[in-house]
């Protein structure tokens, strides 16, 4: 029996998450047949994710009844018939709910199926002379065998119905030795990987990923941004996901020789090596930006405003933004007034309240802070609920208001009359200092964030708590 003729492309969901069966359109006339076994526009355009081919392999059967399987790879596959009809089995061996679970069908040149990585794959030839042919997106190599994951092609649990019986079919020892699903370690899924750890936000993200066994942690000693070597310094195609916490940050320092050098160094050179790994492996790259990209001559900066920066180190997060927006897979969190464990304005004014001073601070400055564990939160549940990618403001909600406004709430939450802090204007508080440009109008517009679910904390409120565990520490 010959393949169906003249179906439409079309994609079928299975029972097994990230499984895809495919109609193929196939043209024959008295001299055979023709088929497009993988067309990139065509097919993701039908739902298929462009999941980055690098390898094609074909397995050729002599005889029906041959039998292969159950194998689950390191790596994504699109498999299609290019001669004969096969028997396909499937079993979900990934780690989570869907483990264990099995689907089946027939296959012949009309049909094909995408397989994630970590699904079991099996096949059984129903025709002599049957080539089965793979097409997946990693290298294959000696060490990536360590990853696969086996079950026994009679494995009750799976219970599947081959047309031929097993003991009626050619396989192999190995096959017939492979474990039942009980004794199946499933495979565990991508890592993530949080660069600059140790920095606020790293922090952060420590305590919110804190026991999850796929995410890793690396700081400047872990992890060399800039030593040349990021290509091969991890198993890339193990990952799924690079959260970019470092990030160079003094402002001033950034317009002296030494220290433009540093902030183009880490915020564009280093970032530039991020998104070559994470374009080449297909992974998901979180980046954090900054309102130092806009001149602040808007009241309230959208995602979509064109970037204006006024000095150095907002030149550098422009130039590092652009950068991450070429990998396809980018979240880009822009924000403002970071605040966390380290040394910041808020435990800054928090000090000088406790130690009596009353401080001039630039009350001409307006915009809202960002306390590091939303940024976390921020982006948890753009990664977790699957967002549309691209660029996304992240701050906390309410009012803007100016540093004085805010040094002023700390000295009120610390015990101190709000008037102990006076308000001064940019130029004055900068004048006869060496001192970077700075956008005197910071506020992010939070819409865009809002839209996908995420509600963010109040300012007032993270404020408030964070002063309270710096007065009892």
């Amino acid at each position: 029996m010959g393949p169906a003729f003249s179906k439409p492309l079309a994609a079928r969901e299975t029972p097994i998450p990230g499984v895809v069966l495919f109609d193929l359109p196939v043209h024959g006339d008295n001299r055979g047949w023709f088929k497009e076994n993988w067309q990139r526009a065509k097919m993701t355009a039908a739902g298929l994710a462009d999941f980055g081919p690098v390898q094609n392999n074909i397995s050729f059967n002599e005889t029906a009844g041959t039998t292969r399987g159950i194998h689950a790879e390191p790596w994504d596959k699109f498999i299609s018939i290019a001669t004969g009809r096969v028997f396909g089995a499937w079993v979900d061996l990934r780690e989570g709910p869907s483990f264990g679970a099995v689907f089946t069908a027939e296959l012949d040149p009309s049909t094909a199926i995408f397989i994630p990585r970590g699904v079991g794959n099996a096949f059984q030839t129903l025709e002599d002379g049957t080539a089965y042919t793979y097409l997946v997106n990693d290298h294959w190599s000696a060490d990536a065998q360590d990853q696969y994951v086996f079950l026994n092609l009679a494995d009750e649990t799976a219970a599947i119905d081959w047309p031929i019986p097993l003991a009626d079919a050619e396989l192999s020892e190995k096959d017939r030795n492979h474990p039942r699903l009980a004794d199946v370690a499933p495979l565990a899924p991508r890592r993530t990987l949080v660069v600059g750890a140790d920095g606020q936000l790293g922090k952060a993200l420590r305590i919110a990923l804190a026991g999850h066994p796929s995410v890793e942690f690396a700081g400047r000693a872990e992890l060399d941004l800039l030593g040349g070597a990021l290509d091969d310094a991890r198993p890339w195609a193990s990952y799924d996901t690079i959260i970019n916490a470092a990030a160079y940050t003094a402002v001033d320092a950034a317009e002296t020789p030494e220290g433009r050098a540093a902030a183009w160094a880490v915020n564009v050179a280093g970032v530039a090596a991020l998104a070559r790994v994470a374009n080449a492996h297909r992974l998901t790259l979180v980046h954090i930006s900054s309102d130092y990209v806009f001149d602040g001559s808007r009241e309230l900066h959208d995602e979509a405003e064109p970037v204006s920066p006024l000095g150095v180190y907002g030149q550098t997060k422009a130039a590092g933004d652009a950068l991450v927006a070429t990998v396809p897979r980018n979240y880009i969190l822009r924000t403002s007034w970071v605040i966390g464990e380290g040394n910041n304005f808020v435990r800054t004014m928090a000090g000088l309240a406790g130690r009596g001073i009353s401080p001039s601070v630039v009350d001409d400055q307006i915009g809202r802070l960002t306390f590091t564990e939303d940024i976390a939160a921020a982006i948890l549940h753009l990664l977790g609920t699957g967002a549309p990618f691209g660029t996304y403001n992240v701050t906390n909600d309410g009012d803007a208001q100016s540093w004085a406004e805010i040094a002023a709430d700390v000295y009120a939450l610390c015990g101190r009359d709000r008037a102990d802090v006076t308000g001064v204007s940019t130029e004055t508080y900068f004048a006869g200092k060496e001192a970077a440009p700075r956008p005197l109008r910071s506020t992010l517009d939070l819409t865009k964030l809002k839209a996908t679910g995420f509600a963010p904390a109040s300012s007032a409120d993270r404020l408030s708590a964070y002063v309270a565990a710096l007065t009892t520490a």
